[in-house]
């Protein structure tokens, strides 16, 4: 069975971005990577709302023709381009549902340092789901994430996995 990968969007494009050192990823390589590294066969790219504007289509097209599932965060037409979407209950949500239906699937790969997710991250430990967190940036993912074995986390920002996943150009790529 295959494993599938929930990538908290904005998370991941803050944690590599807006932090020292600042660098972007590849979609196209990070996709490669979540299938070679982790046999993803399914990655969900979660964002938090629509902006409108050649910009967000771009990057939008990118994200999609990287091979991501790419979600939006619903909401109400009078929030849209107003505030950050939370898009933590909509992949804990996702996940449950998974779970609860009992879709075919192995593990779950998490691409997030939002300590939100922890109780998530506790109950896929428990019921030996959990393949890997991705953290944007170890340093700056939540402190509740100490505790967890380092056997279950990576540090995207790691040399040698920036390297495999990096975009050298500095264009769209995250």
């Amino acid at each position: 069975m295959k494993n599938i990968a929930y990538i908290d969007g904005q998370n991941l494009f803050m944690g590599t971005t807006k932090r020292d050192p600042e660098w972007n990823v590849d979609l196209y390589r990070f996709r490669v990577y979540l299938q070679d590294k982790y046999n993803v066969d399914k990655a969900y790219y979660f964002l938090g709302y629509v902006q409108e504007g050649n910009k967000s289509e771009e990057l939008y097209e990118a994200i999609q023709s990287a091979g991501f599932i790419l979600v939006f965060r619903q909401h109400n037409s009078a929030m849209i381009g107003q505030k950050k979407g939370n898009v933590d209950s909509d992949i804990i949500f996702s996940i449950m549902k998974k779970m609860y239906h009992k879709e075919e699937f192995n593990k779950i790969v998490l691409v997030s340092g939002d300590g939100d997710y922890k109780m998530l991250v506790d109950f896929l430990l428990e019921e030996e789901k959990l393949e890997k967190i991705l953290f944007p940036k170890q340093r700056f993912a939540s402190s509740l994430y100490k505790a967890i074995d380092s056997r279950y986390f990576t540090d995207l920002s790691n040399e040698g996995v920036r390297r495999k996943i990096a975009n050298e150009r500095g264009s769209l790529g995250n």
